[in-house]
């Protein structure tokens, strides 16, 4: 050990060490070696690239210079404490990356006051990572080179102000799922012994005994009683988190202005606020299309020819490839529902959805375009800070 240390203290490299902390059993740190750099070597000063990769019990840390040089790699505890000691002992400019996932939120309230930047990046564009060898090492270090050419998709994360409505928000859509899940359960019970159950009558309990005794085997029918126990339970649960997430939303004043939209319900204009938290992320309403899964995909190759002598863009037409597959799924749930529903309610989008099938749009096309012009009304109101105004509907903003 004593050799490794010295041979590290010759290449100006870092050293640290898994360590056992006294009153942390089994407790993993790092450790620091004291050591001078030899002259010529990259200043401890300048900009820095962190890349992290985040798992349950430790990170993984590489740290880049300006030149792209590893000048640090490291294994800690993921715990506040370990992890602040160690952004404490680097000094220069700051910029960290991490991944999207169960941690990311935790670490981005953590880290970002104590560094120049921080980046929690979409881990499915993260290509690189993909290729040759993979380890935790591999992948910080990885990280920290996409950082450093600037080539990570980013996150958002922010609006602290939302964070109790955006918490009971992803309750209530995770209830709805599990709810959800449920109901298919019981109605494939009934489904694998030939039962029809066709409608919701199923699910009421007050022809629950009804149901039940369509089940001629005994440890069937007790498998369906306990789904329906479960069935029950997580109703009360939406119940209680649909009214907690009303009274949390009818606090701010952009779910008033959301709620002026004829297709956005109370729980819905929540939802959306939840989702989005500020509408000023988005400078476009095509940046909002694509977030939303409503953005269009279009492949050309050959764009350009030689026409004597000159250049010239191809006139092939682009080829449309569908919706854009990554996106916000919930988001997209919400501003469907809204379309299904002002397509076949009363109101102004009932009329602009008509308005586009008379021309000869399908009907499916119809409403994937009232879609789209809910969420740029959403957009607009709430940049504004204005009511709902019919004059949004007009067809050259769609």
């Amino acid at each position: 050990m004593e050799a490794d240390i010295s041979n590290l203290r010759k290449t100006g490299h870092f050293y640290f060490a898994l360590t056992r902390n006294i009153d942390e059993p089994f407790g993993v740190g790092f450790e620091c070696s004291d050591l001078h750099l030899q002259e010529g070597a990259p200043s401890m000063l300048g900009t820095k690239y962190i890349g992290m990769d985040v798992h349950t019990a430790t990170i993984s840390v590489a740290v880049l210079d300006a030149a792209g040089k590893l000048i640090m790699d490291s294994v800690m505890e993921t715990k506040a404490r370990t992890i602040l000691q160690f952004i404490h002992g680097l000094r220069g400019d700051l910029h960290l990356t991490l991944e999207e996932g169960t941690w990311a939120a935790w670490l981005y309230d953590l880290l970002k006051p104590h560094v120049t930047n921080i980046v929690v990046c979409d881990p499915r564009r993260n290509a690189l990572l993909k290729e040759g060898s993979k380890s935790d090492r591999i992948d910080a270090r990885k990280l920290a080179e996409l950082l450093r050419a600037n080539l990570l998709r980013p996150v958002y994360h922010g609006e602290k102000g939302l964070r109790t409505l955006k918490e009971l928000a992803r309750a209530y859509l995770t209830i709805g799922k599990d709810l959800t899940r449920v109901m298919n359960r019981v109605k494939a019970i009934y489904r694998s012994w030939g039962i029809p159950c066709a409608g919701r009558s199923v699910y009421n309990p007050r022809h629950r005994e009804q149901w039940l005794r369509r089940i001629t085997q005994a440890s069937v029918r007790r498998r369906a009683e306990l789904y329906f126990e479960q069935l029950d339970a997580l109703v009360l649960l939406r119940k209680q988190a649909r009214k907690e997430l009303l009274a949390e939303g009818q606090k701010h004043q952009a779910w008033r202005l959301l709620r002026s939209i004829p297709a956005l319900g109370p729980i819905r204009a929540a939802v959306l606020m939840a989702i989005i938290q500020t509408p000023h992320r988005f400078r476009t309403k095509r940046v909002l299309w694509k977030y939303s899964g409503f953005g269009v995909v279009t492949h050309t190759s050959a764009d350009h020819r030689y026409v004597q002598g000159h250049l010239e863009r191809s006139k092939k037409p682009a080829l449309v490839r569908g919706l854009d597959p990554v996106h916000n799924h919930d988001l997209k749930d919400v501003f469907k529902g809204a379309a299904s529903q002002a397509s076949t309610g009363k109101g102004p989008f009932r009329d602009f959805y008509e308005a586009l099938v008379a021309k000869g749009m399908r009907p499916e096309m119809a409403r994937l375009t009232v879609a789209r012009k809910i969420a740029v009304i959403t957009l607009t109101v709430w940049k504004k800070g204005v009511a709902f105004d019919a004059k949004y509907l007009k067809p050259q903003t769609a």
